[in-house]
């Protein structure tokens, strides 16, 4: 599961803020902000994004860049929102 989130992810971030340039250097733990592939705003974009594709909500104290500067952490904090919202329904 984690791989399809990495890939959906890396995707999104491809299209959306690489304009669709697939040649840039993007691994799994790259960090956006320090390459300034995203920036303030882009990370409200990105987390509108994760909330409409993943169905978790985020709340805005998980804004931060723990979980969302790299492709690597963003699977893992969308893994562990789902797991955790499957477990409460």
């Amino acid at each position: 599961m984690t791989s399809d989130l990495k890939t959906q992810i890396r995707t999104f971030i491809v299209e959306n803020y690489l304009f669709g340039d697939a040649s840039h250097p993007l691994d799994d733990k790259t960090s956006l902000i320090e390459t300034d592939i995203i920036d303030s705003t882009g990370v409200l974009e990105l987390v509108t994004y994760l909330e409409d594709t993943f169905e978790i909500s985020v709340q805005d104290s998980e804004i931060v860049p723990a979980n969302l500067d790299s492709i690597a952490s963003i699977a893992s904090y969308v893994a562990s929102k789902t797991v955790l919202q499957r477990s409460v329904a």
